[in-house]
């Protein structure tokens, strides 16, 4: 029986997991903070996120082990939310780890989630994972810190990926919603300067690359999941409003982002800064885009 285990499998990006792997695995276990019914071979399991519990029983003849837990960045970064964001992700991944020790038979592969933006803010300069260079600030202070915890683990029978994953795009959630409804009633035009980079990746070409991830076994550290072609964010707003049908975009400049930002509770940062970020490994590893361009992932995804 091939059982996979998703831990905060209940999001955007878990909900695709679940659906694009069920007829892969015999069983789908999901941690959650919340009790849900069994639906076909997936199976809902109760955790805090933070303490071993019976469920650590799961990962045990595990063959993947794929974790996405982590509190939303999507919000003002106050003290408080800053310290949940980091705790969210550091304490998650330690205690996968102490239950992957204490397993018999452990996964034969852990893919942990990680941040694109790890990189630092570039206009020119695209960032592979081995010339890439790592930026500075608290989102970046967080993706180093998720790594370490990741990667100190001592887990010698179980392959390790960290999943540095840009803004994945898809027609029922995630990042591409909000975009939409800016470029449908008028907004869509660009925001700040317009030149910062924007990395992206389409949702069935994350899925199927975390499964690209896990079918080759000389694949493991940091691994950038986005899609070859990053475009402007200017490039972005155009194409989104030709898809969307709307013929003009207003721009909204830096200070009006800052007060939006302000009253949507949430930080500027996550528009304005360049994302310039490539798949150097899964590229080089012979991984094929069925979505390598932003007008082929928007055409699905609209």
């Amino acid at each position: 029986m091939k059982k996979l285990v998703i831990a905060g499998g209940t999001g955007y990006l878990g909900k695709a997991c679940v659906a694009y792997f069920s007829t892969k695995y015999d069983t789908i276990v999901v941690l959650s903070r919340k009790k849900r019914p069994t639906l076909g071979n997936v199976h809902y399991v109760q955790w805090d996120a933070e303490q071993l519990g019976p469920w650590r029983a799961h990962l045990n003849d595990c063959h993947t082990l794929i974790n996405m837990t982590g509190r939303s960045v999507d919000c003002r970064y106050t003290e408080t939310n800053k310290k949940i964001i980091l705790n969210s992700r550091i304490n998650s991944t330690k205690v996968l780890g102490a239950a992957i020790g204490m397993a018999k038979n452990p996964p034969q592969v852990w893919l942990n989630s990680s941040t694109a933006t790890i990189y630092r803010h570039s206009l020119n300069m695209e960032m592979d994972e081995r010339s890439g260079e790592i930026g500075e600030g608290f989102s970046v202070e967080v993706a180093k810190a998720w790594e370490k915890a990741f990667f100190s683990q001592q887990t010698p029978r179980t392959r390790k990926v960290a999943l540095r994953t840009s803004i994945v795009l898809g027609g029922n959630g995630g990042a591409l919603v909000p975009i939409k409804n800016l470029a449908k009633i008028g907004f869509g035009g660009k925001q700040g300067p317009g030149n910062q980079k924007f990395s992206w990746i389409h949702i069935h070409d994350f899925v199927r690359g975390l499964e690209f991830l896990i079918d080759t076994p000389n694949l493991s550290g940091p691994v950038n999941i986005v899609s070859p072609k990053p475009v402007t964010n200017a490039e972005l707003m155009r194409k989104v409003r030709k898809a969307v049908g709307f013929p003009f975009g207003f721009p909204l400049p830096k200070l009006l982002l800052e007060i939006g930002a302000r009253i949507i509770r949430t930080e500027t940062e996550l528009v304005l800064k360049s994302r310039n970020v490539i798949p150097g490994l899964l590229l080089e590893h012979g991984f094929v885009f069925h979505h390598d361009t932003l007008e082929t992932a928007l055409k699905s995804s609209v």
